[in-house]
Parts: structure tokens; sequence; C-alpha cells
């Protein structure tokens, strides 16, 4: 199988701890922090190993948080190609109220990225072994990167016979569909953006997912539609597939975990109904786990099985 590569320009070092109340104006004793690995593309690695598939992770990294952020990856075993950078890598604090279980996510600005720095990270990805079968692109634009440089990387990419995934949003995401990808996940309000309208009911989403297929922007539309699950728009269907009811503790890498198995279940030779159910089992099973844990295999498997009894997808 053709390795997997995963592309994450805004980084972070995620540091999450819980607190008994969260009170303003007082001083709040948490619990010992834990530090994990984070951004978009890194968690999709991060969650591809949790599946049995090995990728390498290509992210910018500088100063004392960078070298942490190799650290943990190295401790995950996660394949890495960083490019050291100039400013330190970002540092983000999510802390959880014990006494409601409410959750609260700190994001902090990401650092900037020099031209010279933007280069070297096409460089790399030029210049990996291996060809890979699957670039992933994900998660937010640092500060100095404007969205065309994501255009180049994509029509590189594509020029080497690479199939495209993204995961972005705003500017960034509309400029990379107008070259074209493979696959993309917007969530349901990029795509009402898209559309030009407010708001999209089930209908409509599959709707307006099927015209960025027909337009020749992708290939394949994820669309997330939180806790009501997601819609898998391809050129001959349209599939509603709904979210197994669980407990949630916390939504921290629930999008990226869905990216991992939708590319996992691609990779493997998946139909795309099944590839769709294998996503929302993913990401459904990481809200099952507190804080930055992303989710547990055997949790993936009893929600993918649950949801390949649902219904079959219907033609678009």
């Amino acid at each position: 199988m053709k390795p997997i590569v995963t592309l994450t320009l805004n980084p972070t070092v995620d540091k999450s701890t819980t607190a008994d109340h969260i009170i303003p104006d007082q001083k709040l004793r948490c619990a010992a922090p834990k530090f994990e690995p984070g951004g978009g593309g890194i968690n999709v690695s991060r969650a591809l190993k949790r599946l049995g598939a090995e990728s390498v992770a290509v992210f910018p990294v500088g100063g004392p948080s960078g070298v942490l952020l190799r650290e943990l990856l190295e401790q995950e075993h996660i394949q890495q190609k960083p490019v050291e950078t100039v400013s330190r890598t970002r540092e983000n604090f999510i802390v959880v109220d014990a006494s409601n279980g409410q959750q609260y996510r700190f994001g902090m600005p990401g650092t900037p990225l020099s031209q010279e720095e933007q280069q070297q990270v096409l460089a790399t990805l030029k210049s990996l072994p291996e060809v890979p079968e699957f670039l992933v692109i994900s998660g937010s634009l640092p500060p100095g990167v404007e969205p065309e440089f994501l255009v180049r990387i994509v029509r590189a990419a594509k020029g080497m016979g690479i199939k495209v995934v993204i995961d972005t949003s705003g500017p960034a995401l509309h400029q990379v569909l107008e070259e074209g990808v493979f696959m993309a996940k917007p969530n349901v309000g990029e795509l009402s953006k898209m559309a030009g309208v407010d708001e999209l009911d089930n209908e409509a989403v599959a709707q307006a997912a099927h015209k960025l297929v027909q337009d020749g922007k992708c290939e394949i539309v994820v669309t997330s539609l939180g806790p009501q699950g997601a819609c898998v728009v391809t050129k001959d269907t349209a599939d509603h597939i709904p979210a197994p009811a669980v407990k949630k503790r916390s939504t921290v890498g629930a999008g990226d975990s869905m990216v991992a198995g939708l590319v996992y279940g691609l990779s493997t030779g998946l139909s795309v109904a099944e590839v769709g159910r294998l996503g929302v089992a993913c990401g459904t099973a990481a809200t099952m786990n507190p804080g930055t844990e992303l989710f547990r295999k055997d949790d993936v498997e009893k929600l993918y099985n649950w949801l390949l009894q649902q219904t079959l997808p219907t033609a678009a």
C-alpha cells in the first residue's frame, strides 16, 4: 500500500486539564496537565496510526514547544518530516469544568511562516522518497500564508498523481476547490457559504455538495453535520449517515478522526458507503474520550458495525 502523507501548516501542542469549578477572579486548582500533539493533519496521522495505517506527517516546527511536539509524535511512533522554523510552535489550552462537564477550548494564534519556510515545506513534499497515494491537507493557515500557497501544493500534488484530501475553511477552502481535489470535508456552515445561503437542510446539503462534484471541484464531498452525522456525495450517490448516540466527553479531534477514517477506508479499498460509515464511526468514537485523546479502535469497530446495518445510500 502506498504511503499517506499529512500536511499541517499550523501545528500545536495541546495542553489539557480539569478543574473542580471554573469561577472568575479566583485561583483555580487544576489537575496535572496532559500534553498531546495537535493540529489538523497531525491528528489525522495519529488517528491513522490507531487504525493500523502508517503515514508521514509534514509540518513546520520551532522553539522549545516544537521540540516537545516532535518528542510527543515520536512517543506515538508517528513518522515525521518536520521543517525547522524561526518562530516557535504554538500551544493551545483545553480545560474541563468537572462540576458540569463543560469544556473550554483556548486556541492561540499561529506563528508566522516566512516565504522561505513555505518554500521549504513545498520542497519537503516534493522530495519524499515515495510518492504517496493520498495527501491530506488539514487545519488552518498560520500568519503569513496565503491560500494561493495551498493551491500551489495541490497543483504540484495532482501533477504527481496524488489524490488530495482537503479539510480547511474560509478562503483557503474556496480557492483550493477552484483548483480541484479528490475529496473535501466541509462542515455544513462552509457548504452553506459556498452555496450562497444562510443554512441548508438535509436535502439541500446533498444538492449543494452534488453541485461541487458536477463542477469538477472534487470527486467526493463529505459534509460534517455535527451530532447529525455526515452526508457523503459522489456523482452517483448521496448518503446521509446518522451519528450513533453516545455519551460525549470532548469534541476535540472529532473532525480529524473522521478524515482519518475516510482516508483509511479509501486506502484499503472499501466502498464509498463503507468509507462514509467508517469516517462517522471514527468521528463519533473520538467524542467518547476526554481532552484530546481521539478514539479507541474497539469503540470505532463497534460503531462501524452498527452503522453498517443502516440504510444504504440512494441515487443523487
